[in-house]
């Protein structure tokens, strides 16, 4: 699905755009306007879109027909054409009416911030559950928009004395074709969701834990992800590089198996349509044992990007109590030099941070040990006592317990070993 039709282009990729950021008196954006023009522009760039030129108004009062005042407008419209832009990005909600006034008055299509995050999570989906959950979403923000698609038909309308006339009751029918779709992929999910429950159940069974990496779009997570499982996650410094859940087993210190789930990137202003729409996809990270929030803290507006993650969990009910233990991973540490990182690492051992450069390895041996720590908080020191010849059971203890002592005693080997429960009980198993 895509908020372009494709019987005009073909997609995003490729056209010129003006990127237009209202600043809205009164509205609480938590960044400055430049930082929105960079992460707007980053997410044009995301899907191809060449953003030709951009600017920013400040909007002292929202005009309803088109957000902003008239002269804005006509100075909207002169740097389209000057630039050849064939789209207009605005960098906030439209509505269909302010939507197709703007394109009326500038000749050009409009996208707003939510239909340009759709078209990225359209083009990049690539499971079937992933495709689902886009076109829903998308179906969901089409639907208050197809008077749009049918300002023809509005010549004919009081023909037959019907009220609104044929061409209301086409775009009804749109509408119902719409809903009915729209409870067919709901349909679809649902058994999706019933099936990925089958897998997690198998997988506390199993009993292995799993550690999500959660964080600000481009934060670093598929690279971190990479690294500690030697995946080929797509990972590339584009918002957006990775929608679909992945899940690898990785080895930890104290742990022979533990599930790494690298997922979404967050985003502020995430559209409500897609909160609701990948709120199952998130169900992973609700599962989790432990949460690992991956921060790019070289980049000016990390504590905004912390802000918008921390909200987005809130609103999946990933806080407070019952919520999976969070530990905070602050990456691009090979960013910064002099006194500013001086500043980050002594926030980061006030905050408990770990600092790391996922790019250059650095720091990542030492959390994978706290991982394997924080994984198992509580162990308790056993002595045990093991034919000499039962190799797979001692490697087994070196790899997932903590070998304090071992000797060997005739034809026995006597460790001293600490183990959780947990680990203790899989031991018994073996």
């Amino acid at each position: 699905m895509s908020v372009f039709n494709r019987d005009e282009d073909e997609g995003a990729g490729g056209q010129r755009a003006l990127l237009v950021v209202p600043v809205i008196r009164g509205y609480p954006h938590a960044r400055d306007a430049d930082a929105r023009l960079e992460e707007a522009s980053g997410l044009a760039e995301a899907i191809g879109i060449e953003v030709a030129d951009q600017t920013s108004f400040t909007v002292r009062q929202v005009r309803p027909p088109t957000l902003f005042g008239g002269g804005q407008v006509d100075d909207i419209a002169a740097m389209a054409a000057a630039a050849d832009a064939t789209l207009v990005l605005v960098d906030h909600s439209l509505t269909p009416v302010q939507q197709k006034n703007l394109e009326d008055r500038t000749k050009a299509k409009v996208i707003d911030r939510t239909g340009l995050i759709l078209e990225i999570f359209g083009e990049r989906a690539a499971t079937a559950e992933g495709r689902l959950q886009v076109e829903l979403a998308h179906l969901d923000y089409q639907a208050g928009r197809l008077v749009r698609s049918w300002t023809h038909l509005e010549r004919q309308r009081g023909g037959f004395g019907f009220l609104g006339g044929p061409g209301e009751t086409q775009i009804e029918a749109d509408r119902r074709m719409i809903r009915d779709r729209m409870a067919k992929i709901r349909r679809e999910l649902e058994q999706v969701k019933k099936t990925r429950g089958l897998h997690r159940v198998r997988r506390q069974r199993a009993p292995y834990p799993v550690v999500a990496l959660v964080g600000y779009t481009n934060a670093g997570k598929s690279t971190l992800f990479n690294r500690m499982t030697d995946a080929t996650v797509m990972a590339e410094d584009l918002l957006f590089a990775t929608l679909d859940p992945t899940m690898r087993a990785v080895n930890l210190p104290g742990h022979d198996k533990v599930i790494l789930s690298d997922t979404v990137g967050f985003v502020s202003d995430l559209p409500t349509q897609l909160i609701a729409a990948f709120r199952a996809t998130l169900e992973e990270v609700a599962s989790a044992d432990l949460i690992l929030h991956v921060r790019d803290i070289a980049h000016p507006d990390t504590e905004a990007q912390a802000d918008d993650v921390d909200a987005v969990l809130k609103e999946l009910g990933l806080e407070g109590e019952g919520a999976p233990p969070r530990l905070q991973v602050w990456n691009k540490v090979d960013l910064l030099e002099g006194e500013k990182l001086a500043f980050v690492t002594e926030q980061a051992e006030r905050e408990g941070a770990i600092l790391i450069s996922a790019e250059t390895g650095e720091g990542v041996d030492e959390l994978r040990a706290i991982v394997g720590k924080r994984l198992d908080p509580e162990r308790e020191r056993r002595e045990l006592r093991l034919p000499v010849s039962d190799g797979a059971r001692i490697s087994w203890l070196h790899a997932n317990g903590k070998v304090h002592d071992s000797d060997v005693d005739g034809d026995e080997m006597v460790l001293s070993v600490e183990l959780s429960d947990r680990d203790w009980q899989r031991f018994e198993k073996l």
